[in-house]
């Protein structure tokens, strides 16, 4: 299939990877990229990492778009005329398309609190949303004052863990029983709180914010904060407004199909705007997926959607939290036919928790709390879809092998996830050169975003033949 002339709307993380695997499938016609924001492709998945200086602004920057690919920053998309297939921008051009992809992204969800916003519409004075770099860079610039993170999921735990490191004084604030609540279950969520008290943060749970004045915030059971800073991390909804326009269908994303079409078939959507069944918004995994798949189908090129295994880890330096499959807060495996084994593992002492859904020795849900080498066998084998060993308490303490030695993982495993590096995109830096830690993060970003994956890119590339007369790492 030809794609022809294609035009994409965004220049997020999957926009830059749907552009690199449309040139990877061999795609001969033009694409254009059209992006709000001023300046590269970056992480957002990295963000809070740059409110403390954990990592520089410039880390976060996506690899540049394939050579030809007509890149225009500070761009917005006004309207869509289907009908002579063209994309107005606010400059005044309009952008020819033989297909349309939508990469808008999602935008801050701001809540209705008398004083923190400005007309319900932008945050008011003293307020701020994380959602780009520039606001990243804003927050960061500012000095050690007193700051209230509105929000516990799991951008507002570590902006919330970031700005305490960076010298504020943090209270966070969530109407939940405890931070993440609605991805780990009470005793997780309890010992997370006690983590995050020990680095300093104040932890308001079961509370909201019932009103904004300038340096402080009002909770509703009346108490106050002071809050030179208030930094909404209080969620995000798809940016579907310019769907909306054209008379797409549009729930709480932009419908599409399992090509990621839309009602119109020359337009598609992907990433945070889209709205899939099979695929969970707000993680990079799915959105990867969704530019592999469509860029596939428009080189012509047969491509089959493996769906993703969702995996979430909390990115704060010393705190090892992973969570997989859908958490949640149940402690319990329902009874049933599809009841199955759960393990669980807790010694609050030394902060570690561990909890498996196990169906048919599988892996289907996990939390994990303070076991780093538990989280690596544990990850791994849920990746591969691998049996648990029998014995679980030597899994979750490290004591045992993990049955999933590196050579098992296939050539399209995800190592690093924050930058989406391959174990086939390792094999071949490693053979071609990349013989230590850092020239394998220059070649392919691996390690460069949380570090999580730092031991399993060492182990990985000790298995790669190296050219003679080279060390491995």
């Amino acid at each position: 299939m030809s794609a022809g002339e294609v035009l994409v709307v965004g220049n997020g993380p999957a926009a830059n990877r749907f552009v690199e695997r449309l040139h990877h499938h061999g795609h001969r016609g033009g694409v254009t990229v059209l992006g709000a924001e001023h300046g590269a492709a970056y992480n957002r998945v990295l963000l809070t990492s740059v409110l403390d200086g954990t990592l520089p602004p410039g880390a976060l920057t996506l690899p540049a778009p394939p050579p030809g690919t007509r890149l225009h920053t500070g761009v917005t998309v006004t309207r869509i005329d289907r009908a002579r297939r063209l994309a107005h921008t606010r400059d005044g051009a309009a952008h020819p398309y033989d297909t349309l992809v939508l990469a808008t992204g999602a935008r801050p969800a701001l809540p209705e609190i008398p004083g923190l916003t400005a007309g319900g519409a932008s945050p008011g004075s003293g307020v701020l949303a994380l959602r780009t770099l520039a606001d990243a860079e804003r927050i960061a610039r500012t000095p050690p004052q007193s700051a209230v993170v509105l929000g516990a999921g799991l951008l507002g735990v570590e902006a919330a863990a970031a700005l305490r490191r960076a010298g504020h004084d943090v209270a966070l604030v969530h109407r939940g029983p405890h931070p993440l609540d609605r991805r780990l279950d009470s005793v997780a969520g309890t010992l997370l709180t006690r983590r995050l008290e020990g680095m300093g943060v104040e932890v308001h749970a079961d509370r909201r914010a019932a009103e904004h004045h300038h340096g402080k915030l009002v909770l509703d059971d009346g108490s106050v904060l002071a809050a030179d800073l208030v930094l909404l991390c209080t969620g995000a909804e798809p940016d579907t407004r310019l769907a909306r326009r054209a008379g797409l269908t549009v729930r709480s994303g932009v419908v599409v199909d399992d090509l990621l079409r839309t009602d119109d078939p020359r337009i598609h959507a992907i990433g945070d705007c889209s709205e899939h069944p099979g695929d969970t918004a707000g993680h990079l995994e799915p959105a990867w997926e969704q530019a592999e798949t469509l860029a596939g189908h428009l080189a012509g090129v047969p491509v089959r959607r493996r769906g993703t295994r969702q995996v979430t880890r909390l990115r704060i330096p010393g705190l090892d939290l992973v969570q997989l499959g859908r958490g949640g807060r149940t402690t319990e495996v329902e009874a049933g036919d599809n009841a199955g084994e759960l393990v669980t593992f807790t010694d609050p002492a030394r902060g570690r928790y561990a909890r498996l859904t196990l169906h048919g020795e599988r892996i289907t849900e996990a939390v994990l709390l303070g076991l780093p080498r538990a989280i690596a066998a544990v990850t791994r084998l849920h990746a591969l879809d691998l049996p648990v060993p029998s014995g679980r308490l030597e899994l979750l303490l490290g004591t045992a092998p993990a049955t999933a030695d590196a050579e098992e993982l296939p050539d399209e495993a995800v190592v690093c996830r924050c930058n989406n590096v391959t174990k086939h995109t390792l094999a071949e830096a490693c053979r071609a050169g990349a013989h230590d830690l850092p020239s394998i993060a220059a070649v392919t970003r691996a390690t460069t975003g949380c570090g999580g994956c730092t031991d399993a890119v060492r182990a990985l590339c000790g298995t790669f033949r190296p050219p003679e007369g080279t060390d491995t790492p």
